[in-house]
């Protein structure tokens, strides 16, 4: 895999990633819960809340790199309010 040029960082992503992928499914395999109603008005489970927020963290984090000059990690401050928003919320 030499020819990928991997980072840290990008390494760290796909780690986070994989773990919350395995964090849900042992979650939904051990504590199954009903589907709710949140502000969009459709019903979603714990994993339709987390591709909720991956997709607008990843928005986000884009939106960041076309549009600001300041450090990317204010962008990622700024997915983890949006994931709690989500998570509590929708």
């Amino acid at each position: 895999m030499a020819w990928m040029a991997w980072t840290w960082p990008t390494g760290i992503f796909f780690m986070v990633i994989a773990s919350l992928l395995v964090v849900f499914t042992v979650l939904a395999a051990r504590y199954p819960e009903t589907p709710r109603r949140g502000v969009l008005g459709i019903e979603t489970t714990r994993g339709d809340r987390l591709f909720i927020t991956l997709l607008g963290s990843a928005f986000i984090n884009l939106a960041w790199l076309g549009l600001a000059d300041a450090a990317q990690w204010w962008a990622l401050v700024i997915s983890v309010v949006y994931a709690a928003a989500v998570f509590r919320w929708v």
